[in-house]
């Protein structure tokens, strides 16, 4: 077993673990990946402050994100076919989650379902909600949220019609992903992988397949997601679904002020800035770089969150610094589960956590609630 000291060590390892397709799917943007490039480059310009002589004892991460205590202002963010990563992968990666102390999010398109996780985990998971044409559907999945005590609905809007994702076009991802001779060389090659796929029953989209009429296999799933996205979603389902869910509700893939300002009027507990990992809008500005407008519009009226590209301790630093009250990590989960099953998604945690209470103190600070953008270097951060 490698020495693992950071995330990228992680995601080296998931790429040796982890079949072609999948790993691409995960690590992957829209069109040419400029702007999920940008969402981990930005990060970097951003400078830090160091300072010394300050007495550096009984350090505290611990934060509030919707009212939930966190160990740190991390949550793990909602990603699709998080169990072809690894066998039972949103089961594991929840465990871990609930251990460490932090929020995990179910995505609608999980290959765990909503109640594989509630049976493996005593927290209360947060579930994130896709709009589908199917409104029937979208209100049984929302009970079944309730029913399994989730504790916040995720309602990403960013995604009414898909980006096109070269390498899974190239790979022939598809739901049944198409069995080529090169996929089928490639994923003979990830024994480990193989065994722990033989190993689970837990081989399609949990969430929908058995729950929807005529949908009953991977097959026929195909056809039913590429005519469900609906692109007619607008802040009247978004006011439908919040009356619904009766709950703590998130809004996820805000960029813009104005779509902030509209989801602070909707009444949401908060609104995660996101452009989807820059798997939507090829070119759109990076998220870190949008908060600071969107905290000053309307961080005094609902909590602002981030996620895109957070890697690392210090970009969730920087973030917090920059106004957010939480962040969210996806692929960096991601590169752990592949890697190493939970135990790879404990350690990614374990090492965002550690950079995080060592950077702070490197900054004077010894309580995350005292740190603001004093901590960032003048003309380094934007806004």
């Amino acid at each position: 077993m490698p020495v693992i000291t950071c995330i990228e060590d992680l995601r080296v390892l998931a790429q040796k673990r982890v079949p072609r397709m999948f790993y691409d799917y995960a690590d992957s943007g829209s069109w040419t990946e400029s702007t999920y490039r940008a969402n981990e480059s930005d990060f970097q310009k951003i400078k830090l402050r160091q300072r010394v002589a300050v007495n550096m004892e009984n350090r505290s991460t611990a934060a509030r994100m919707v009212g939930v205590d966190v160990k740190m202002p991390v949550a793990i963010a909602p990603t699709g076919l998080t169990g072809m990563q690894h066998a039972d992968g949103e089961i594991l990666a929840a465990q871990a989650a609930e251990a460490f102390g932090i929020p995990f999010t179910l995505s609608t398109m999980s290959i765990c379902s909503i109640e594989d996780v509630a049976a493996h985990t005593k927290a209360p998971f947060w579930f994130q909600l896709y709009v589908m044409r199917d409104r029937d559907f979208i209100e049984r999945l929302i009970d079944r949220a309730k029913a399994a005590k989730c504790g916040a609905l995720v309602l990403t809007l960013d995604l009414q019609i898909l980006g096109q994702r070269h390498k899974d076009l190239k790979n022939g991802l598809s739901a049944p992903p198409k069995l080529t001779l090169p996929n089928l060389i490639n994923m003979a090659s990830k024994p480990r992988w193989c065994l722990g796929m033989l190993g689970t029953s837990r081989r399609q989209f949990g969430n929908i397949v058995g729950h929807v009429k005529g949908v009953e296999n991977m097959g026929s799933l195909s056809e039913w997601t590429a005519k469900q996205f609906d692109p007619q979603l607008n802040w009247g389902d978004v006011e439908w679904i919040k009356k619904r869910w009766g709950g703590k509700l998130i809004l996820k893939g805000i960029q813009d002020v104005e779509d902030a300002k509209l989801a602070a009027d909707s009444g949401a507990d908060a609104l995660i800035v996101s452009n989807h990992g820059g798997r939507q809008l090829d070119g759109a500005e990076s998220s870190i770089q949008a908060l600071p407008r969107i905290v000053d519009a309307v961080g005094s009226r609902i909590e602002v969150h981030m996620d895109g590209g957070v890697r690392s301790g210090q970009d969730v630093l920087k973030a917090w610094a920059l106004g957010a009250k939480g962040t969210y990590i996806g692929r960096s989960m991601l590169y752990g589960l592949g890697a190493m099953g939970r135990e790879g998604v404990s350690k990614a945690l374990e090492i965002i956590h550690k950079e995080l209470d060592l950077t702070m103190a490197f900054c004077g600070h010894t309580q995350l609630q005292g740190v603001d953008k004093s901590i960032l270097l003048p003309g380094t951060y934007p806004g």
